[in-house]
């Protein structure tokens, strides 16, 4: 069985993410005010915009860690607004945060095998009356789980408390349990935030990696480098309303863009 083989499905053909006007406040204060967009399948969307604009709100609201206060979000043909988180990453939406949350006290590899949404033994049926089934599937995922963390550079690490890692690995370990968890759609929360160089030289080749494996990426990202390097189209917040989207070279000549916020940044390019 491939990855691909895995992924989950959403529907076929058009968007695989559908947010019309979604809103959320806090005190008075709109962090999300009708924002309307969508992400196309099988690509890698950024969403991108100054500090306040709202992107992690509207990521929190996606992926049900925030209630909406008004609008819609469709995964495929689902309505998944304010769904509850459990049932959206059953649907396939996963994702990552900004500050990872691994499980520190279990090990590496018990990180990635309790990924997987739905599980034989979860079932006590299973347990009881269908001991082969839930071997057979639990040497699936450890072989699954070993391979994925071979990719990622994490399987010297497997025996080791996700505790103990550095920075930098734990982000590599959220990302490789959300892709034990087989993704359509895998937020990821500033994948690049707060790590060297050459690791994000790596994480934008997973990421690449994903989309060749039918995973669509919606990732909020604040070096625009990455952005034009890898994305295949940009979705702009400002203020938590959508401004534009299209490509990184359409952006830097559009007027409201670069008027709104992003002035010598986006017209820096990639090098600057």
């Amino acid at each position: 069985m491939t990855y691909q083989d895995t992924v989950a499905p959403t529907g076929v053909g058009g968007p695989i993410l559908r947010c019309d006007g979604i809103t959320k406040a806090f005190g008075g204060v709109n962090a999300v005010n009708g924002a309307t967009f969508e992400v196309p399948r099988n690509k890698i969307t950024a969403l991108i915009g100054p500090n306040g604009a709202g992107k992690t709100t509207v990521v929190n609201l996606l992926s049900g860690a925030m209630k909406i206060d008004s609008g819609k979000v469709q995964l495929g043909t689902t309505d998944i607004t304010n769904l509850e988180r459990y049932k959206i990453a059953r649907l396939g939406l996963m994702r990552t945060f900004q500050l990872s949350r691994e499980l520190g006290g279990l090990t590496v590899l018990e990180n990635l095998l309790v990924a997987p949404k739905v599980q034989a033994g979860e079932s006590l049926f299973n347990i009881f009356f269908r001991p082969r089934l839930l071997k057979r599937e639990e040497r699936q995922n450890l072989e699954r789980a070993l391979d994925i963390l071979q990719t990622y550079g994490l399987y010297d690490l497997r025996d080791n408390r996700a505790r103990e890692l550095s920075g930098g690995q734990k982000k590599l370990l959220e990302i490789s349990r959300g892709v034990m968890a087989a993704p359509s759609l895998f937020l990821l929360d500033e994948p690049m935030a707060g790590v060297n160089p050459a690791l994000i030289e790596r994480i934008g080749g997973y990421i690449l990696d994903m989309k060749a494996q039918g995973v669509t990426v919606l990732m909020i990202e604040h070096n625009l480098n990455v952005v034009e390097r890898i994305c295949d189209n940009v979705i702009v917040l400002a203020e938590g309303r959508t401004l534009a989207t299209g490509t990184m070279k359409e952006l830097r000549e559009n007027k409201e863009v670069v008027t709104a916020y992003l002035g010598e940044i986006i017209n820096a390019g990639p090098g600057h």
